[in-house]
């Protein structure tokens, strides 16, 4: 009898271990031929599979039931912990919307960037805010659908619904993917319909469900890239999802919430647009550490040297009306360093062209500096402050008070310097003006060939509807004035700074200086025109432009990243015109390399100062 039951136990306990290992071989075996995702699926089935085989185990060697029991509890009671870990998910509040209203209050059309504009000194009050009672928040939804309703009919036909969608646009996502976004989205808003505090089987369950779908989907968008392991998670979602549907089966309490998420939704997608807004402005306006360094370097090395050794070579150059003269008004070295060095490196012959840089008396110093110690091989620069102008002071610090209000990157006199060309260089008649966020690819002394037909500016037109760098005078200028409306046609095509060719022979003959000092000071007495030297530079020179071949200035590589490189090979000059310069960190990074080009990265006092690529 004995060595039956001997026997009989041998031979379970060999059917146990077989049933046991025979699994994991297998599991083993499989696992070495999948990829991370679905390992990671089977390491999980594994564990369920050898809980199983362990409680099985348990109970046929006289496990009591009640320590079982124990052990099950302290598993739920884990579990219970783990899921109350999981961040809580503020549903908004269900009366926002009127439940007759169904349409949507998305719109990212330019009203909401005018109202961006207009809001952006109250950023640190654009927090969304989910408090205060329902009343109010009724009133408020509805004071905005009036509002936006009344934006609706006053826009064009043809043109109320697709400007959101043309100007931004989203990246597609597959079917699957979708649907599990989707059904997060309906999870979060069920667990809204919970009461405050609850720890219920439901709560608990319907938190785990949203978090091992986040974790499952992650940053995926293609049905391709999902693993049998998110499947599984959206399968266990939809069942949760039809309980959550019979415990509350009031559809409209659902819609009011979904319109209420939506509301939210837009209310921080506003406040983070403001904030990256002022972000970006405000890094545009700061000057980068390691420039300043350079500066601080180089006006150093400057006072260091003997008052003989601060001359600039060629200097009998400067007033030689035959050769080629480029103005640059710039505080910014680097930046006049490139368009230098890009110039004379593109010029048939460099020994021909003289450089007019004008800075401040701040950076008087770095700049001739900078210059002494990288000479542009046979060209000739020239450089000037512009407190150096005496006749300027006086007649300038008169229009600046005119100015008085305005942001003064627009005030700036390097900014309206461009306005006393003739005055500044005397005894030339033809040269160039750039801009010193440009980049020159082409010899530009081919302009000086170009007959501009008796006008004092030769620029490229900005006027092809469509392009990013189109403008319309009525954008700046405020043609309700009669004394605009009388002077300029608004659909007259308007050009851009940044690449000019102006005669000053002709410029001197119209007295057009004597002109851009009527219409400042005509804006100065009512609103005439927006800050900046390019409205007051369309009315000054009306009338008075050539239109120049578009592949001479190229626009947009400092906002626009979808200029192509098929269009920068083609441009003779490449311009960083908007708030993404270049040696800015939020410079469009694949622009950069065009910049870089024409940088010493190698020079001592960038190494030190941190500057790379």
């Amino acid at each position: 009898m004995r060595l039956f039951r001997r026997c009989t136990r041998i031979s379970i306990l060999s059917l146990l271990a077989i049933s046991v290992f025979t699994p994991v071989f297998l599991l083993s075996y499989r696992l070495k031929n999948l990829n991370s995702n679905a390992s990671r699926d089977f390491v999980e089935d594994l564990s369920i599979l050898r809980n199983k085989y362990l409680t099985v185990s348990f109970n046929f060697w006289g496990g009591s039931d009640s320590r079982l029991q124990k052990h099950r509890v302290d598993a739920q009671a884990n579990s219970a912990v783990q899921q109350e870990e999981v961040e809580d998910l503020k549903g908004p509040h269900l009366v926002v919307y009127r439940d007759g209203d169904h349409g949507s209050l998305v719109s990212l059309n330019e009203n909401d960037s005018l109202d961006k504009a207009e809001n952006v000194n109250s950023l640190q009050n654009n927090g969304t805010t989910y408090g205060g009672d329902r009343k109010n928040q009724q009133n408020l939804y509805e004071k905005r659908v009036s509002s936006s309703s009344e934006k609706e009919k006053s826009r064009p036909k043809g043109v109320q619904h697709s400007r959101s969608i043309q100007s931004h646009p989203q990246r597609p996502l597959d079917e699957k993917v979708k649907e599990m976004k989707d059904k997060v989205i309906r999870a979060k808003a069920y667990l809204s319909f919970t009461p405050p505090g609850s720890n219920s089987h439901f709560v608990k369950e319907i938190k785990l469900r949203i978090k091992e779908l986040e974790r499952a989907v992650g940053g995926v968008t293609k049905d391709s890239r999902l693993s049998r392991r998110a499947m599984q998670k959206m399968k266990a979602m939809e069942g949760t999802l039809l309980r959550a549907s019979r415990i509350y089966p009031d559809c409209s309490a659902m819609v009011n919430t979904l319109r209420a998420m939506t509301y939210n939704a837009e209310e921080q997608l506003r406040s983070q647009r403001d904030h990256t807004s002022f972000l970006v402005q405000l890094a545009a306006r700061t000057t980068p550490k390691g420039l300043h360094c350079l500066s601080m370097r180089l006006t150093a090395e400057y006072f260091a040297l003997q008052p003989e050794e601060r001359e600039l070579p060629n200097q009998n150059k400067l007033q030689d009306p035959d050769l080629y003269h480029f103005a640059v008004f710039s505080d910014n070295v680097l930046a006049c360093s490139v368009v230098v060095n890009s110039t004379v490196s593109t010029a048939r012959d460099p020994e021909k062209i003289v450089f007019h840089i004008v800075t401040d008396s701040l950076n008087l110093p770095a700049m001739s500096m900078w210059f002494l110690m990288n000479p542009p091989g046979k060209a000739t620069v020239q450089i000037q402050s512009v407190d150096s102008f005496e006749w300027l002071s006086t007649k300038y610090n008169e229009d600046q008070q005119k100015q008085k209000g305005l942001d003064p990157r627009y005030t700036s006199v390097l900014n309206h310097l461009r306005f006393y060309l003739p005055d500044i260089f005397p005894s030339v008649n033809k040269i160039v003006f750039l801009d010193h966020d440009v980049v020159v690819k082409k010899d530009l002394t081919r302009l000086w060939r170009i007959n501009i037909k008796g006008k004092a500016n030769g620029a490229v037109e900005t006027c092809v509807e469509g392009e990013p760098s189109f403008r319309r005078m009525d954008m700046f200028i405020n043609f309700t004035d009669p004394s605009v409306a009388t002077r300029f046609d608004s659909n007259t095509c308007t050009w851009a700074f940044g690449m000019n060719v102006f005669d000053l022979h002709e410029w001197r003959k119209r007295n057009l200086t004597a002109r851009y000092h009527k219409y400042l000071d005509l804006g100065s007495k009512r609103p005439l025109l927006k800050a900046g030297s390019l409205p007051i530079g369309w009315m000054t020179f009306y009338n008075h432009t050539h239109a120049l071949d578009r592949t001479w200035h190229l626009l947009g590589l400092g906002y626009d990243s979808g200029v192509t490189r098929a269009q920068i090979e083609q441009a003779a000059v490449v311009h960083y015109d908007g708030v993404m310069k270049p040696w800015l960190d939020i410079g469009i990074h694949k622009y950069k390399s065009y910049w870089n080009k024409h940088v010493s990265y190698e020079h001592p006092y960038l190494q030190q100062c941190n500057l790379h690529q």
